[in-house]
């Protein structure tokens, strides 16, 4: 946690209520300003019957905290979630029935589904659906251990090296992948729930998705572009993009569809029917496109971390190398 004051109690709540015993909570703070540590430790101790230590760190970023946390773990099992979650009671309970696969399966992590709330803003809700459709295709075994709502077989994790703190965004894809490079598998849990506080502010949507597209460019250079090679030599797909698959090409048909119309009503002579075809196209493009404003807004997110990422291969920084 950093800076995420307002979301301590509730998060903290939500993890005391657990059913799932023997259990402990390892919370982080990550070098916080606000008065988010004091609300951390004012949990401290035990509660509910279980105990609940606070470390604190330097502002690092979340893979350093989570790799903290896990060299202060001692079960055998470790789950991660985030401050703005609120995992139900029987979430941990729910990933641990499934955790030992069927027919001799390695399972090295669970994920559950994370429901994000639909908030009262049209982005709010934009997330939420988008979110809901992903999980509604996610078949039984998956590639990807969403950081709010996963929990990993802790030997695997240290012997992976935990999360890397290079790697700018989406770490919890990039230790999925290197456990799926070992062999063992990953199990979705549909039943297993976390709920997501609302995203409703449309500048934070948008830098997430632009990191979303940054991160997958890196994820393509190292993993390769759809899924990653198991020891049998079976290639494993990987889902990371797919609930931007209806959006990515949105800004790029527009801005086309848009300057070919202009530029036709430019060329043929003004006031003659080829020119009202061309301005009334025009005009109709603009009305179409400015019904998904939003989503207009996150195709040109995407493309603008597309294009970060590939700068970040060339300069051989966050997590890329230059070879």
């Amino acid at each position: 946690m950093r800076n995420a004051e307002e979301w301590v109690d509730d998060c903290l709540q939500s993890l005391v209520n657990q059913t799932y015993r023997p259990l402990e909570i390892i919370a982080v703070d990550d070098g916080s300003d606000d008065d988010g540590y004091s609300r951390l430790k004012a949990w401290e101790g035990v509660h509910n019957d279980i105990p609940i230590t606070v470390l604190k760190q330097n502002p690092e970023g979340l893979s350093a905290g989570r790799n903290l946390a896990l060299e202060h773990s001692k079960g055998t099992w470790v789950a991660i979630t985030d401050i703005d979650c609120r995992p139900d009671p029987y979430w941990i309970s729910e990933l641990y029935l499934v955790s030992k696969g069927l027919d001799g399966e390695q399972v090295l992590a669970v994920t559950g589904r994370t429901i994000f709330d639909v908030g009262e803003t049209t982005i709010s809700r934009l997330r939420a659906r988008s979110i809901a459709r992903k999980y509604s295709g996610r078949p039984r075994l998956t590639s990807l251990a969403n950081g709010p709502c996963s929990m990993f077989e802790r030997v695997a994790l240290v012997s992976i090296g935990g999360f890397n703190p290079k790697w700018y965004h989406a770490e919890d894809m990039e230790v999925s992948l290197r456990l799926l490079q070992t062999g063992g598998v990953i199990i979705h849990s549909p039943t297993a729930v976390v709920h997501h506080v609302a995203e409703s502010s449309l500048r934070i949507f948008l830098h997430k998705r632009s990191r979303d597209a940054r991160a997958h460019m890196r994820i393509r250079r190292h993993f390769g572009k759809h899924g990653v090679r198991k020891p049998n030599g079976a290639i494993h797909l990987h889902d990371f993009t797919a609930d931007a698959e209806d959006v990515v090409w949105m800004l790029p048909i527009a801005v086309i569809g848009l300057s070919l119309s202009i530029s036709f009503a430019l060329w043929v002579p003004q006031g003659s029917p080829l020119w009202w075809v061309a301005t009334i196209t025009c005009a109709t493009w603009v009305f179409l496109y400015a019904s998904k404003f939003h989503k207009l807004l996150w195709s040109g997110a995407l493309w603008y971390g597309a294009i970060l990422g590939k700068i970040d291969a060339l300069l051989g920084r966050h997590g890329h190398s230059r070879n």
